[in-house]
């Protein structure tokens, strides 16, 4: 086994979103991946391993296991470019969420992920504007998914929340986003997961599999750069293509290869 670190959606260190990546020899058992998860201790920790010349890809919380998760498969895909012999430009993973792909594209990985579909939530969500602190613009969800547009980018960038609130609600992933003011961005958002065990995540890829699809409709466009709001802050390149999938584009940054003393 060897365990990297690496921080994605960024080319500078100690930005974009951290994620742990265990390449591994054979799989193992759900108890040792939280438990390795648990110990690196970010908000996601990708498992990689060749089986039937496939890479097996899998993604875990220190809490859960996730169904989708971006920056950690962006980081394992860096990891698999340049610390292994990888002799295409394309790695295909299998999933929980089927075949997924990721590309070197001039100084760039791409991954090509699945749409996320939302449907508009009819109604007034008192927990949500509670948590919020005002009256959201539209609120829309999926799954255990819950993105909310608020008025203005303000709204974005100074919101402190109050993650207990979110802990009662029926939805487990939050995410909030506004219209960019800014000409290098089209949209920025922010993401809140304490259910799962993500207080807030700092750069989002499965968010912006929904986001690029929200914001495209909204704007009239099918290439979107969305900026994600938080203290660390990432950007995600993003264009919808047929059959109902996005690409998402990014760097990633090598921190850190961790010395493994024990055996698994």
């Amino acid at each position: 086994m060897r365990i990297f670190t690496v921080d994605a959606f960024t080319d500078i260190p100690f930005k974009g979103n951290p994620a742990g990546v265990c390449v591994l020899e054979h799989k193992l058992t759900d108890k040792e991946y939280i438990d390795i998860a648990q110990e690196i201790n970010l908000a996601e920790t990708a498992f990689v391993y060749l089986e039937n010349d496939v890479y097996q890809l899998r993604w875990f919380t220190p809490t859960v296991e996730v169904d989708l998760c971006g920056h950690a498969t962006l980081a394992t895909a860096k990891i698999l470019f340049e610390k292994y012999v990888i002799k295409t430009d394309t790695i295909e993973f299998a999933t929980k969420s089927g075949i997924l792909t990721v590309s070197r594209v001039g100084d760039r990985l791409e991954m090509n992920f699945p749409v996320g579909k939302l449907s508009a939530f009819e109604g007034d969500d008192e927990l949500l504007e509670a948590f919020l602190k005002e009256k959201p613009l539209t609120i829309n969800t999926d799954k255990d998914w819950c993105v909310i547009e608020l008025s203005n980018e303000a709204s974005i960038v100074n919101f402190k929340p109050d993650l207990n609130l979110l802990l009662s609600h029926a939805k487990k992933s939050f995410v909030i986003t506004a219209k960019s003011l800014n000409d290098q961005y089209d949209f920025i958002s922010r993401f809140f997961g304490p259910a799962i065990g993500i207080d807030e995540d700092p750069v989002t890829g499965s968010a912006h599999c929904y986001l690029a699809n929200y914001w495209s409709e909204k704007l009239a466009k099918n290439t979107l750069v969305g900026y994600q709001a938080s203290k660390r802050g990432g950007v995600v390149e993003c264009e919808l293509i047929e059959n109902d999938r996005v690409l998402l584009r990014g760097n990633c940054v090598i921190m850190s290869e961790l010395l493994v003393e024990w055996d698994k």
